[in-house]
């Protein structure tokens, strides 16, 4: 039997040639916008990551066949196609046994993403810990597939309607590294502070390089590169404050549980902030895209050294 995991060839040609490609998640394109702006972003994202001098490697499923790189065509059937289901690692093999075609989570993206030798992956934020996951046990597959996965996440932090406290002590009991780019305070997603602070700080594109190579050197799992939007493009906190507060009282009012609930609040956020939240999303999209393109680009210097 072949590879269970197609690379695109110019992805493949890129990592042969020792060249930077930035993994980016599918979720986003199937589950995370409305369309047809989710195929929109999703060629935005790409076209961001080739304008810092990377090659984009967007991950997803295509009739049972997990592929690292994605054409057009791919992208569009996944932005428009009914029914296409979310994927973590655990739903892979399913997945691939049904021909099924699916959008890939962060856990997900990074698995195969590494598989394939990409180090440096794309996202708009992380799974976490849900808030009444004491009682729930609601806790993201991202964050035990960072523990085991060598590949760096830039995000920008964890979405605000998750428990993030609880969310940052997992991940050090998990023994995954988290750094802020340019700042010791973690972000808050559609926010620049989520009100928790950090131990680390990277001070540029080649410092963050630098611990991606000691990352893999070292034989640890993945890490964190939390990237927060400027102060002057995150969501006013006063209109986030009560979209927030909403979409939890929805939450609890519907039932909503498990996968369902962050597609719930994100949708709430749109509603409550007439659209503008949708527009935040976009931006922290692009902004961390740029980013890992630029640690790649370093990291690609750093090795070819």
């Amino acid at each position: 039997m072949r590879s269970s995991v197609e690379v695109r060839e110019e992805v493949a040609e890129a990592l042969e040639g020792g060249g930077a490609v930035v993994a980016l998640e599918s979720t986003l394109i199937s589950h995370g916008l409305p369309r047809p702006d989710n195929l929109a972003l999703a060629l935005e994202a790409e076209a961001a990551v080739r304008e810092e001098g990377a090659v984009p490697a967007t991950v997803g499923v295509i009739g049972g066949v997990p592929k690292v790189g994605l054409g057009e065509g791919e992208l569009k059937l996944l932005a428009f196609e009914d029914g296409v289901p979310k994927l973590s690692t655990r739903d892979l093999p399913l997945a691939v046994a049904k021909g099924s075609h699916g959008a890939t989570t962060v856990a997900a993206t990074a698995s195969l993403a590494a598989r394939a030798g990409v180090r440096l992956f794309a996202t708009g934020g992380l799974g976490g810990v849900h808030r009444g996951a004491r009682d729930s046990w609601d806790v993201s597959a991202d964050l035990a597939e960072l523990a085991r996965t060598p590949v760096a996440v830039v995000s920008a932090g964890v979405k605000s309607i998750l428990d993030v406290p609880a969310t940052l002590e997992t991940l050090e009991t998990l023994g995954v590294p988290v750094a802020g780019f340019r700042t010791l305070r973690f972000p808050g997603f559609y926010l620049t502070d989520s009100g928790c602070g950090l131990d680390w700080s990277l001070a540029d594109e080649e410092e963050a390089a630098r611990a991606v190579h000691a990352l893999v050197d070292l034989g640890t799992g993945g890490m964190v590169i939390a990237n927060p939007l400027p102060e002057e493009g995150q969501l006013d906190p006063a209109l986030h404050e009560k979209a927030l507060s909403s979409g939890l009282e929805g939450l609890g009012r519907e039932g909503v549980r498990g996968k369902e609930v962050t597609p719930f609040l994100l949708s709430r956020f749109r509603e409550e902030t007439g659209g503008e939240s949708l527009e935040v999303n976009k931006r922290i999209i692009l902004n961390n895209a740029r980013l890992a393109a630029r640690i790649a680009v370093a990291l690609a210097a750093l090795e070819g050294e």
